[in-house]
């Protein structure tokens, strides 16, 4: 049986398939840690003009540490693909536990939004704001504790910018302001979409759910909604707050931490020890042609392996220049040195 091999890493079955991109499970050889390994096809990138948002996903996810956001290890690429060495999450989708239960008691709804918020205010408190929070994106551990996935719609705002301007992600779970196609801000709009999330985990449905595009987004722009019988005052009362078409006056997320409903069998998360964002390796690797050269004619054991993003900007086509130029800005980012 022959083994499939990318870098150190041995290649297992497909565990997950999208439009762009295949999930495999993959072992690091050298540790014998699991991971997960999202496959993209170069040429299906650049048709589908889907460079800068691949290279946003990769900025955004190397920016975030945090015990519920899943963890983006190290990128590598053949000529003909893209390799995102991902953190392994065992539990499937938060999606997939609604469908199957039903909606979820009171206690592990609260659970749930407890960790989602934790994770979501670190991301803010890094300049990173989702923009496609639902519960597709929401993953399980083998503990039963939340990550927060693909960061394929996140953005960090230019520098002097503050409001977004991208009418983005899923439309049951947007904001109505992002709906508005004006200015909008990402950390208040992501506010929204967590409102809407508690609501489904709660009830087992969505609050604005039509057919018909038209009339779903008039009720998301006034609010249109009821909740069950069954929510508890307290948690009514922080989603009609949550849920309010007005950003101005919508809760944020430091007044969520405060309020009773939400604070109740809280145990906030410890972030792990702020790492900075180190493309020293890319850099060396960039400016230095001998390096490079000399990497790409060693092919011997599997396909051409370029050190992290570095060595993505070898293949043809895919110009990712402004990740190692110093005197270009990240798009849709803002990279400090």
């Amino acid at each position: 049986m022959v083994v499939r091999k990318v870098g150190k890493y041995e290649v297992g079955r497909t565990i997950g398939q999208g439009t762009f991109a295949k999930v495999k499970f993959a072992q690091n050889t050298e540790t014998g840690e699991s991971v997960a390994m999202k496959v993209l096809d170069r040429a299906t990138i650049i048709k589908h003009k889907m460079v800068d948002q691949i290279k946003r996903e990769i900025f955004i996810m190397k920016l975030v540490r945090h015990p519920h956001v899943v963890r983006l290890y190290e990128v590598l690429a053949s000529r003909t693909k893209i390799y995102i060495i991902l953190e392994f999450i065992t539990g499937g989708e938060l999606f997939d536990k609604i469908v199957h239960r039903g909606k979820l008691s009171e206690a592990d709804s609260r659970r749930y939004f407890q960790q989602l918020i934790d994770g979501v205010d670190y991301c803010h408190s890094k300049g990173v704001y989702h923009r496609d929070l639902k519960p597709e994106n929401l993953l399980l551990d083998s503990q039963g504790n939340l990550k927060i996935s693909d960061f394929g719609l996140s953005a960090v705002p230019a520098e002097g910018v503050s409001l977004l301007h991208t009418t983005c992600g899923t439309p049951n779970y947007v904001a109505p302001e992002v709906l508005s196609h004006k200015g909008y801000d990402g950390a208040i709009a992501d506010i929204w979409s967590c409102g809407v999330i508690l609501y489904v985990l709660m009830a087992g449905y969505l609050p604005f759910d039509e057919v018909d595009l038209t009339t779903l987004y008039t009720k998301i722009e006034k609010a249109e909604f009821s909740c069950p019988s069954w929510f508890s005052g307290g948690a009514k009362s922080l989603i009609h707050r949550i849920l309010d078409p007005n950003p101005a006056s919508r809760i944020r997320i430091e007044e969520i931490r405060c309020n009773e409903w939400f604070r109740k069998n809280y145990v906030p998360v410890r972030p792990v020890e702020n790492e900075d964002v180190n493309l020293d390796d890319v850099y060396a690797v960039f400016d230095d042609p001998e390096q490079a050269s000399e990497q790409s004619r060693n092919e011997g054991l599997g396909p051409l392996i370029l050190n992290a993003f570095d060595l993505i900007i070898l293949s043809q086509g895919l110009n990712l220049s402004a990740l190692f130029d110093r005197r270009q800005p990240i798009p849709d980012c803002t990279y400090r040195r």
